[in-house]
């Protein structure tokens, strides 16, 4: 599973990054979280999503090659300026015909970048008072792909001291598509 994180103040050490990274792996899931360019200690500069298209996938491609990973099913997760990001190398593995397992939506930049839409199966959460990102544009986004969305009453950008309810969405919601997921298959 990879996280990706916001831009604005964000590092893979916020509070959502972190909360992201423990509830994937207390589902079971290796988890990989990195900066991207230009953010802390790394190398470069800030890229407006494109450079850091290629900085999410390099982990993705390394771990791929290696013979015990190469066909273990792969989550990503994104916050904020992550999602955008995301949302354009998910774009591009599924044109390349690369599985994705599951994706997770955690306020999604909508009203300040061009997300690109989702795969069906995508989890999408936001907090309803976000005053980085309004929920508005959200909405107009997942609603031309009718993707469901979950809200946090009350909740904000950093989803803070709501992050328990951060992890328990997740949680409910990868159980449910699991057994989902094997109700279908039996």
């Amino acid at each position: 599973m990879l996280v990706a994180h916001s831009l604005f103040g964000g590092t893979m050490d916020n509070k959502v990054s972190q909360t992201l990274a423990r509830t994937f792996v207390q589902l079971g899931y290796m988890t990989y979280r990195s900066n991207f360019r230009g953010v802390g200690e790394t190398q470069g500069e800030h890229d407006n999503g494109i450079g850091e298209q290629d900085d999410l996938l390099a982990p993705i491609d390394h771990m791929r090659a290696q013979p015990d990973q190469a066909d273990v099913p792969l989550v990503l997760a994104g916050f904020a300026f992550g999602t955008f990001v995301l949302s354009h190398v998910a774009r591009r593995m599924l044109e390349a015909g690369k599985a994705i397992e599951r994706m997770a939506f955690v306020g999604t930049a909508a009203s300040r970048w061009e997300v690109a839409p989702a795969p069906e199966n995508a989890l999408v959460i936001h907090g309803e008072v976000d005053d980085n990102v309004p929920i508005q544009s959200v909405y107009d986004w997942v609603r031309p792909q009718e993707l469901p969305i979950v809200v946090i009453p009350g909740d904000e950008h950093f989803f803070h001291r709501k992050w328990h309810i951060l992890k328990r969405v997740i949680v409910d919601a990868w159980r449910e598509a699991s057994l989902t997921d094997a109700s279908l298959s039996a």
